[in-house]
């Protein structure tokens, strides 16, 4: 039987919406459909949406950010607001910051985004913010430093 925070991330947190949002459509790598990061999506539409939206890959189905499954984590965090994707990496215990390649130190130029990244480094997660092969650890003194 799923837990509440599985159901809670099925039904959606009211108050919490993609709306239009399209960050991970222009700043994750989508193998699936050969987009690297940086550009947009070729199915992104500008407005917010995905053009192939029910064919779309099991990848983008299945993703959410953190600050739509956080409930804690209020407006001023949304990605489209701060340039910056939080987000559980695939199949390890690291939590990631991901920005634009473009704008790499958006994670550290956001005051709200680097007190919750040092927040989650406290609990003992591996912090890392992330923009195109780019890296830097988080620590929970607040120091960072590059990292692979």
């Amino acid at each position: 039987h799923p837990g509440k925070a599985e159901a809670a991330m099925r039904i959606g947190i009211p108050g919490k919406a993609c709306g239009d949002c399209t960050l991970c459509c222009q700043i994750l790598d989508i193998p699936e459909l050969n987009k690297p990061p940086g550009p947009y999506c070729q199915h992104c539409k500008p407005s917010g949406g995905c053009g192939i939206y029910k064919k779309r890959p099991d990848v983008c189905r299945d993703y959410e950010c953190d600050w739509l499954r956080d409930r804690d984590l209020g407006p001023l965090l949304k990605p489209s607001r701060t340039g910056v994707i939080l987000m559980e990496e695939a199949d390890t215990e690291r939590f990631l910051a991901v920005c634009h390649p473009d704008r790499p130190m958006d994670w550290l130029k956001n005051k709200q985004v680097f007190a919750h990244l040092v927040l989650v480094a406290k609990s003992g997660r591996e912090v890392v913010a992330k923009a195109g092969t780019k890296a830097w650890r988080v620590y929970e003194s607040g120091k960072w430093a590059p990292t692979e």
